[in-house]
């Protein structure tokens, strides 16, 4: 079935980044059905065109119309971007599932990997979905925090898709002359690679807490990134794949930004809060916090040695010192830099 250019566009998920690429499909002349999982921040937005629980300071036109009610928001769409966190990803579409279109285009903008099933988001949507409804599945991913977005900052990011044709499209719905798309095929790599940064970016904010300096932070992007590339690869991702925006790019962004609530999960823990109370006074989810616990099971599953991957998931659940896990970083047995194992 021929996808066309969509007028109206269904955003599933009014977080930061879900009300950021309202605005910015908005801006390309969209008109967008915003579903909103807090049924008082329909309310809000209605009467104040804010978003002021994500991303309060933004005007929202009246060409984004939010809605509780995902039948309201779906009926109709041919265009969909799935942006809840990713491990509510699951319920969310089987709630949609009745009201998703055949055909439909699908753009997932979570960066997550379930628990548990240790599936990225469009194997998710794959099981759920089944092979009954025909659908196309993209994925949308980069170096973009919401409110550079929202604010019409020059920003790039990439979409993936195995359909050239449908990537295409997609590439031309969100591009615009503040918000470049590049295209790219390997939709296994620009998951993961949006996925596991986070784990990275919390051992970044942890650097960060202890005043390690720039030295340690460069090292660990680094490494963060071979460990990344490694098991990426080992779950049939292209490396190329993590040298672009999807990898590196989006790495160096949510290491190096105050923007980042992985980041800023890994600086508080640092400083010595516990991760309970951190994740008690957060409104938004960090989406590394549980996405290192997939990240460990998957390194454990394909033997792929992932060091700070390991000592993150320590530091966060066992308690382990933040001191002592970089200690232990820094005392591993000494290896080549592009051996086998990391």
């Amino acid at each position: 079935m021929r996808i066309i250019q969509p007028d109206e566009i269904a955003v599933i998920g009014a977080g930061s980044w879900g009300t950021a690429l309202a605005l910015l499909l908005s801006r390309n002349g969209k008109r967008v059905r915003l579903w909103v999982y807090e049924p008082e921040l329909v309310q809000i937005i209605r009467d104040t065109r804010q978003n002021a629980f994500f991303l309060p300071g933004y005007h929202l036109p009246e060409s984004i119309e939010p809605s509780h009610n995902l039948e309201e928001v779906l009926r109709g769409i041919r265009f969909i971007v799935l942006v809840t966190p990713s491990q509510s990803i699951r319920s969310v579409i089987e709630k949609a599932l009745p009201f998703i279109e055949p055909g439909a285009v699908i753009v997932g903008a979570s960066k997550g990997i379930e628990n548990g099933t240790l599936m990225r988001v469009s194997q998710v949507t794959e099981q759920v979905i089944g092979s009954d409804l025909p659908y196309h599945y993209l994925v949308l991913s980069g170096p973009t925090f919401a409110r550079g977005v929202a604010q019409g900052l020059p920003t790039t990011a990439v979409i993936a898709g195995n359909d050239p044709d449908t990537t295409h499209l997609a590439q031309q719905i969100f591009n615009d002359r503040t918000f470049r798309v590049y295209a790219n095929s390997d939709v296994i790599g620009v998951e993961l690679g949006g996925a596991l940064k986070n784990v990275i970016a919390i051992a970044a904010g942890i650097v960060a807490g202890l005043d390690l300096g720039s030295n340690t932070r460069a090292a660990l992007i680094t490494r963060g990134l071979w460990e990344i590339t490694r098991l990426g690869s080992t779950l049939g991702a292209r490396q190329i794949t993590f040298q672009g925006l999807s990898g590196m790019g989006d790495l160096v962004l949510t290491c190096d930004g105050t923007d980042s609530r992985n980041f800023q999960v890994g600086h508080r823990i640092g400083k010595g809060e516990t991760l309970d109370a951190i994740q008690k006074s957060m409104r938004m989810i960090a989406e590394g916090v549980k996405t290192t616990l997939s990240a460990r099971e998957l390194a454990n599953r394909y033997d792929v040695e992932m060091p700070i991957t390991e000592q993150v998931y320590q530091t966060l659940y066992h308690e382990k010192s933040p001191r002592q896990a970089v200690l232990d970083l820094m005392t591993r047995s000494l290896k080549s830099e592009h051996q086998i194992d990391i």
